[in-house]
């Protein structure tokens, strides 16, 4: 939760569709430096002189049901405040370099229809109990 002050210098900064679309998707406002954009399409961003420590990074996701899966793991690194400098400009967090490295980042597809589901391929130890009335004598 911001202060009263700080959440008018934000509004004045990043404009009231800004200032709405942020309060619906992150729960608070920040105004900050474009740092660059994703494959998925999420923004980045920073702010190194009015926010607090640790809270100087965040990022706008392009879908509204979003996932921390949807983050490559160069921008996790420098979300994470792992590394100081973005992928876009550290070689070492640039995808594709390295032989062994899959090409295409792909997120969790945990709870959505393509998520692995197991089976099993022994024949059950233990079977259910079926019921057998029998019919009453009159």
């Amino acid at each position: 939760m911001s202060t009263i002050m700080r959440t008018l210098r934000n509004l004045r900064k990043i404009g009231i569709k800004e200032y709405a679309h942020q309060m619906q998707y992150i729960g608070d406002t920040k105004a900050g430096t474009y740092i660059a954009s994703d494959n998925y399409g999420n923004t980045y961003y920073e702010n190194l002189e009015q926010e607090l420590p640790l809270r100087t990074r965040w990022v706008d996701y392009k879908q509204k049901e979003y996932d921390p899966s949807q983050i490559e793991p160069g921008w996790h690194a420098w979300m994470s405040y792992l590394v100081d400098k973005p992928p876009t400009e550290d070689a070492l967090l640039k995808t594709g370099q390295r032989s062994w490295e899959i090409l295409e980042h792909r997120p969790s597809l945990t709870m959505t229809r393509a998520a692995f589901k197991t089976y099993s391929t022994v024949k059950p130890k233990h079977h259910a109990w079926l019921p057998e009335a029998k019919p009453r004598d009159r």
